[in-house]
């Protein structure tokens, strides 16, 4: 099934038509700065957007980053607060809306180093903030949000994330002791079979991967930052599926 997937990302939205068979994207993807303020009216203009200009008429699945249950939006921690309470599902036309990091998981235990995979695995995405998506035995528990775990008195995401090595202006060194450290405390938490890194930084994973070191096997993201779009497209043909119009 061929899906349009959108990934809301706190500085860019970006979307491409996917194969939801072979997670490939079937045209180059568009990305579109974030709207600032992020509302949620001026966001669904550019989601609207990028389904004219793929000329859209079939399924479309849209990440959004923060807690979605049922299509309604519950936090928002790194775009407008207004977000919350939202029935993004509604707002977007009727397309299927989940949690960031869980579609870029989704796309990873699909097409990426986590197909086939038993036991946990985690799929954390560091970019604005730091995005989780945990499976056991190839099953999603949605929503899981450990990038706001506390860690040395603050979200860990304050410190890890890929925005938080921007702005103290680390070496990638220096960054990847902090997400070492953070990482070492959801592998007590969880004790996974499997962390992947994905998000923006996995494209530079030479960087800093060779400076971290776990008990734990530890892979960038295959799928890089086009997961967000291919899971929300799987996602969404998933839906239609189960609602029988796939």
């Amino acid at each position: 099934m061929n899906v349009l997937g959108i990934d809301i990302g706190g500085s860019g939205i970006k979307g491409a038509p996917v194969d939801t068979e072979t997670g490939e994207l079937l045209e180059e993807r568009l990305r579109v700065a974030t709207p600032e303020p992020s509302a949620p009216d001026a966001v669904a203009e550019v989601v609207a957007s990028i389904v004219t200009h793929f000329d859209w008429n079939g399924p479309v699945g849209v990440t959004f980053p923060g807690v979605v249950a049922n299509g309604v939006v519950k936090t928002a921690a790194n775009v407008d607060r207004g977000w919350i309470g939202v029935d993004a599902a509604g707002l977007f036309g009727g397309a299927t809306v989940l949690n960031d990091a869980d579609a870029a998981g989704l796309a990873e235990a699909r097409f990426g180093h986590g197909k086939g995979r038993r036991g946990t695995v985690l799929v954390l995405t560091f970019g604005t903030g730091i995005g989780s998506a945990l499976f056991t035995d190839g099953v999603l528990v949605p929503n899981t949000e450990l990038g706001h775990l506390q860690f040395h008195g603050k979200d860990a995401e304050h410190r890890a994330s890929a925005r938080a090595r921007e702005e103290h202006d680390l070496s990638w060194e220096e960054w990847a002791e902090r997400v070492e450290a953070y990482l070492r405390y959801v592998e007590m938490l969880f004790s996974p079979s499997l962390i992947v890194i994905g998000g923006g930084v996995s494209r530079k994973a030479h960087k800093f991967l060779p400076h971290i070191h776990l008990d734990t096997p530890l892979e960038p993201a295959a799928l890089e930052n086009q997961a967000g779009i291919i899971g929300a497209a799987h996602a969404a043909a998933e839906h239609a599926r189960t609602d029988g119009r796939g």
